[in-house]
């Protein structure tokens, strides 16, 4: 009975030997496509910390679904003590999964992570608290994390997305955008269906909200002083505002528009 239990593993290693190699060139190609500093497949085997941790996974998770909890936490916490990458064994990860650096990275228990994920250094997929069930986030296919960044409760994260550094994402991400700041804001996209790993040319959404406001009160602004000869209000025409606001715009004795006055003479003005 002995012999016929250990010709059964002998059997169920051999045939998962072949898939073991293919997944792991598929995780050396992943490194070499998307990390400029990777020089060879041999480095990125030997010296890649986030590779390690990744194949380190594989095997906890293994372990995590044969019943064996004790053992895949002693594989996930040993590998996290030598990397610095600490993702639990109940963890789903799909091939193509870049961790670079790494330091500093949680993955929680019931997190799952589609293809072609990118990781940077600090990003935690973590809980809301001691909810039971689902409690961590889903990370779509092709998406970017930057550095520092929190992903935290059962949100989703759509495919080819991107994380800004040290944003905070408390709720769902549609497909094809970008979330920046604390908490995050979300924009689309302009080039939907592509990893996008650059994570400093990143939009602002305040301050795009900010300046279209600046825009709307220098026009209304404009306005209130062009009418300021036809109202009977001598006290508008005299105060402090309404002069300053006639330094700036000099030409709106002429008959012009409100819309056409320049947008060169709001730069530098004092708003009301």
């Amino acid at each position: 009975m002995e012999n016929t239990s250990v010709g059964k593993e002998q059997r169920c290693f051999l045939r998962r030997t072949p898939c073991m190699f293919k997944q792991l060139r598929a995780d050396i190609a992943a490194f070499m496509s998307r990390d400029p500093a990777a020089k060879s497949p041999l480095e990125v085997l030997l010296c890649y910390p986030g590779l390690r941790a990744v194949r380190a996974h594989r095997r906890a998770h293994r372990a995590y679904q044969a019943g064996r909890h004790l053992l895949a936490r002693w594989i996930s916490q040993r590998c996290a003590r030598k990397t610095g990458i600490e993702i639990h064994p109940g963890a789903v990860i799909g091939s193509g999964l870049v961790i670079d650096h790494g330091s500093g990275v949680v993955i929680g228990e019931t997190a799952v992570i589609g293809e072609n994920v990118t990781i940077y250094q600090g990003v935690t997929l973590g809980g809301t608290g001691k909810d039971t069930g689902k409690r961590h986030p889903t990370i779509g296919n092709g998406v970017t994390i930057g550095a520092g960044a929190k992903v935290l409760g059962p949100i989703t994260i759509g495919d080819f997305s991107k994380v800004g550094a040290a944003s905070v994402v408390l709720r769902d991400v549609p497909p094809n955008c970008t979330v920046v700041g604390n908490p995050g804001r979300i924009v689309q996209k302009k080039q939907p269906r592509q990893v996008d790993l650059d994570q400093v040319n990143l939009p602002d959404p305040m301050l795009e909200k900010m300046q279209a406001l600046y825009d709307r009160l220098r026009h209304l602004e404009t306005c209130l002083l062009k009418s300021l000869p036809h109202q009977e209000c001598r006290e508008c025409e005299g105060c402090a505002v309404a002069q300053d606001l006639k330094g700036d715009i000099p030409d709106l004795k002429k008959d012009k528009g409100a819309d056409e006055v320049p947008s060169a003479l709001f730069q530098n003005t004092k708003p009301i």
